[in-house]
C-alpha cells in the first residue's frame, strides 16, 4: 500500500509541473513584443519527449542493474512493442484534432470517462474477465469525476467551439478508444510476457519505437515541413528550448511512476489514478486555499470516494482469504510430515 501511495504522490507531482511547464511552452509568447510567435509545433515536441523518455528509461535499467534483453526478447515482443507504440503516437491527433470540433463540457467528460474504454478494450480485444465490483468501481469512478468536473464553473478561455460536432465527437471517440487499446494492449504484455517486461523495459521500448516513428513522419512525409519550422524556430527563440526540454523531462520522470504502477498494478488502477488527479488536486487547494465546491462537486467526491472504499475494502478481503488458505495448507503438510 505504500508503494502505491508513492506511486500516486509522484504521479500527481510530476505530471503537475509537466502539465504548467507543457502550458508554457504553448501559450508563452516568444520573439519581439511587436511580433510575438507561439510554438506550435506538436509532433516535434511529442518526439522530444520520446526521445528524452527512452534515454531517462535507459538510464533507470542500467541503475536498478537490468538489461534490455535484446536477445531474449522474442519477435512477438517487439511487435508488441511497435504496436503499442503506435497507438500511443496515433491518439494524440485525434485529442489534438477534436478540440477544434468540441466544446469544453464534452472535451472534459471525454476525459472523465478514460476508465470505460480500458475496460471494454481488455473485455473485447484480449477477453479479460473482471470481478462484478470492478465493473462497479469503474462506473462509479466515472460518473463521480464527470459530476465533479461539470459542475466545476468554467473557464471562459477554455470553450473552445459553441458546440459540439458529430465530426469532433468522433475524434474523441477515436482518441478514447486508442488509449483504451493502448492501455490493454500494455496489460497483456505484462500478462504473457512478465519474466522478460519490467515498467522500465516498457518504458525504454515504446519510446524508442515512438520516436522512431516520429522521426520517419518528420523526415519522409513530403508535404509536412513540421521539423524545418522547429528547427527554425529554435535558431530564432532559443528561450524556448529550456522550456521544451523541461517539458520532457517532467514527463519522462512521471512515465517512471506510470510504468511502475501499470507492471504492478494493472491499466485500470492506473487510469483511476490519473482521471482522479485533478479532483485530488482540487480538494486540496479546498483545504489549503479555502475554495469552496457546488453539491454537484461534493456529490461527485462521495462517488470516487465510495468506489476507492469498494476496492479497498474487497482487496482486503481477498488478501485475507488467501492468507487463510496459504495458513490451512502449512497446516496440512505439517500434519502430513508428522505422519511420515
Amino acid at each position: 500500500m505504500l508503494r502505491f501511495a508513492l506511486c500516486v504522490i509522484g504521479i500527481y507531482v510530476c505530471f503537475l509541473t509537466w502539465g504548467v511547464v507543457q502550458e508554457r511552452v504553448t501559450t508563452t509568447t516568444y520573439g519581439d513584443i511587436e511580433a510575438p510567435k507561439k510554438f506550435r509545433f506538436f509532433i516535434v515536441l511529442n518526439l522530444i519527449q520520446s526521445v528524452i523518455a527512452t534515454v531517462v528509461a535507459y538510464v533507470y535499467l542500467k541503475g536498478c542493474g537490468r538489461s534490455l534483453n535484446i536477445k531474449e526478447t522474442p519477435r512477438s515482443l517487439y511487435l508488441k512493442y511497435i504496436q503499442v507504440a503506435i497507438f500511443n503516437c496515433s491518439g494524440s491527433p485525434f485529442g489534438y484534432a477534436a478540440l477544434k470540433h468540441i466544446d469544453y463540457p464534452t472535451m472534459i467528460l471525454g476525459k472523465s470517462c478514460k476508465l470505460i474504454p480500458v475496460l471494454f478494450m481488455n473485455v473485447l480485444v484480449y477477453r479479460r474477465r473482471f470481478p462484478l465490483h470492478k465493473y462497479v468501481c469503474v462506473g462509479l469512478v466515472t460518473l463521480g469525476v464527470s459530476m465533479f468536473m461539470l459542475y466545476q464553473t468554467a473557464n471562459p478561455a477554455k470553450k473552445g467551439p459553441a458546440s459540439s460536432s458529430m465530426w469532433g465527437l468522433f475524434l474523441l471517440s477515436m482518441n478514447l478508444a486508442i488509449d483504451g487499446l493502448t492501455n490493454a494492449t500494455q496489460d497483456q504484455i505484462f500478462g504473457k510476457y512478465n519474466h522478460l517486461v519490467s515498467g522500465q523495459h516498457m518504458m525504454f521500448y515504446m519510446n524508442l519505437f515512438g520516436s522512431l516513428i516520429l522521426s520517419s513522419y518528420l523526415l519522409l512525409h513530403p508535404f509536412n515541413d513540421e521539423l524545418q519550422q522547429a528547427l527554425s524556430f529554435f535558431q530564432d527563440h532559443p528561450a524556448v528550448i529550456r522550456d521544451v526540454f523541461l517539458f520532457g523531462f517532467c514527463g519522462a520522470l512521471g512515465q517512471c511512476f506510470i510504468f511502475y504502477t501499470l507492471q504492478h498494478y494493472g491499466s485500470l488502477r492506473l487510469v483511476t489514478v490519473t482521471v482522479t488527479r485533478k479532483l485530488f488536486t482540487m480538494l486540496l487547494s479546498v483545504f489549503w486555499f479555502s475554495h469552496t465546491l457546488s453539491g454537484g462537486q461534493w456529490s461527485g467526491v462521495a462517488l470516487v470516494f465510495s468506489a476507492i472504499g469498494i476496492e479497498a475494502y474487497i482487496g482486503k478481503k481477498q488478501k485475507l482469504s488467501k492468507k487463510i488458505v496459504m495458513d490451512e495448507n502449512v497446516d496440512i503438510k505439517g500434519v502430513v510430515n508428522k505422519k511420515d
